[in-house]
Parts: C-alpha cells; sequence; structure tokens
C-alpha cells in the first residue's frame, strides 16, 4: 500500500530523513538476514543453559532473572515428564484390565521415583517459588542429610548421647 502523500514540506523533509536512515537497515534485514535465518515452530525453541543461581554474584541482577527463567522452564518440562509418566500408566491400566497390577508395575515404579524426585526438587514451594527458594531447600536439605541422614529415615542418634531418663 503506498503513502500518503506529504501535507506540507516538513513532513516530506522528515519522510525523505527516515527513507534515508531506515532503508539500508530494512534492506539489510529483509535480503541479507532473514535468508540466511533458520526458523523453528515456537514449540522447538532451544534455549541456551544460563549459569544456575548459586553462579551468580550477589549483585547481577541480570544473572539472577535468567536464572529464575531457567528454572521456570525446567519445572515446567519435570512437570511435562511427569505427565506422560502418569498418563503412559494410566493408559496401561485401561489396556491391560484385569492384569494390570503385575503388567503395569514397571510404569508404575517409573512413575513413583519421578514423583518423588520431583517433590524433592520443587516440592512445598508454592506458586511464588524461583530459583532461589528452590537452591535453598537443596542447601537445607543437604545440611539435613549430613546431620541426620537420608531425609525420611528419621534422625540418627549420636553414640556420645544416652538417653536420659
Amino acid at each position: 500500500m503506498p503513502e500518503a502523500p506529504a501535507r506540507n514540506p516538513l513532513e516530506s523533509f522528515t519522510n525523505a530523513v527516515g527513507a534515508m536512515i531506515d532503508g539500508p537497515v530494512t534492506w539489510f534485514r529483509e535480503s541479507v538476514v532473514e535468508p540466511n535465518r533458520k526458523t523453528y515452530p515456537w514449540y522447538h525453541q532451544k534455549f541456551r543453559r544460563v549459569p544456575t543461581i548459586d553462579q551468580c554474584h550477589t549483585d547481577d541482577a541480570v544473572c539472577f532473572f535468567e536464572a529464575n527463567n531457567q528454572f521456570k522452564r525446567d519445572k515446567m518440562v519435570d512437570n511435562e515428564i511427569l505427565n506422560i509418566l502418569r498418563q503412559r500408566f494410566e493408559d496401561c491400566v485401561m489396556y491391560e484390565q484385569p492384569d494390570h497390577e503385575r503388567k503395569c508395575r514397571p510404569l508404575l515404579d517409573q512413575y513413583e521415583k519421578a514423583a518423588e524426585n520431583w517433590f524433592i526438587k520443587y516440592g512445598d514451594l508454592g506458586g511464588y517459588a524461583n530459583a532461589k527458594t528452590a537452591y535453598m531447600k537443596q542447601k537445607h536439605r543437604m545440611v539435613w542429610e549430613r546431620r541426620h541422614g537420608p531425609v525420611g529415615s528419621g534422625m540418627k542418634q549420636s553414640d556420645d548421647a544416652a538417653p536420659e531418663h
């Protein structure tokens, strides 16, 4: 669609200056950049891995932002993996009735292990979790395991402490 003619000399001058500045840039983008760019559908977009929150300096807001976005993408991927595993198990149960307990056991074990790992990483963080809260959860879990043994095995008793009566 052609542009409307200029209404006054000042407008025609600004259009000419704009065309001189924007013209070569637009030509270069349309004739060089876009033909040589690989286009991927949005669902196959690949993001580069960024430094994790523990690798960021304390005053680096851009690094925090990238780490949080990476954390959110990783969480969405882990959620989808869990959904796929759950759906596979449910499909197996529907297909293998009434022998589903025996035939679908490997899928159930795989799903339960993945759900346990998901809960270890993301569980109890809430809806507004970010990379820093997940990192702190991991740190607290490591400290607990160093002091008391694996989580869920109970607190180990020290040999020096005698039970008090």
